[in-house]
């Protein structure tokens, strides 16, 4: 059974390792602090792109949601603070940790592309369930000495062609 806690990539692989310790991680823990201090490192603010599949599986349908670093930070905080002030049945960090998976990062040189995919979801305390079924790819570079997320497409089907 897969521990959702342990990064799948061996230290010695360090392109991967840092990879899965910053989009799972790090990632989980600073939304769920609401903290973007503990991931602001994680960017490259240049020509950061970040595309919104929407859920769906056809390409013209997807958007250019957030066309510079600042707006998906600002977005990604909304987020962030609208999570913190709900109320859950179980843990949230460990049933985010259960819903995500990251175990396919394809690496060549200094850029790797990174499939990170959420299945599952959390019990609210009101008893309903918030549903967690999508996937994101980030694009990743090694940016002054450090792996770095320099873009993605994310919110897609999970799998695609799904909706």
């Amino acid at each position: 059974m897969r521990d959702p806690f342990h990064n799948p990539f061996p230290e010695s692989d360090t392109a991967r390792h840092s990879i899965w310790e910053m989009l799972v991680t790090r990632d989980i823990d600073a939304f769920l602090a609401a903290d973007w201090s503990m991931v602001a490192d994680d960017f490259v603010e240049e020509s950061f792109i970040g595309i919104d599949g929407r859920r769906e599986t056809n390409p013209d349908k997807w958007r250019l949601t957030f066309p510079s670093l600042a707006v998906y930070r600002d977005e990604w905080l909304r987020q962030a603070r609208d999570f913190a002030g709900q109320s859950f049945a179980e843990d949230p960090r460990e049933a985010i940790f259960t819903t995500t998976t990251l175990e396919d990062i394809e690496v060549d040189g200094e850029l790797a592309l990174a499939r990170k995919k959420f299945d599952g979801g959390l019990k609210k305390a009101d008893g309903t369930f918030d549903v967690m079924k999508w996937q994101t790819v980030y694009y990743c570079r090694l940016h002054r000495g450090r792996w770095k997320i320099c873009g993605f497409t994310g919110y897609l089907p999970n799998p695609m062609g799904s909706n």
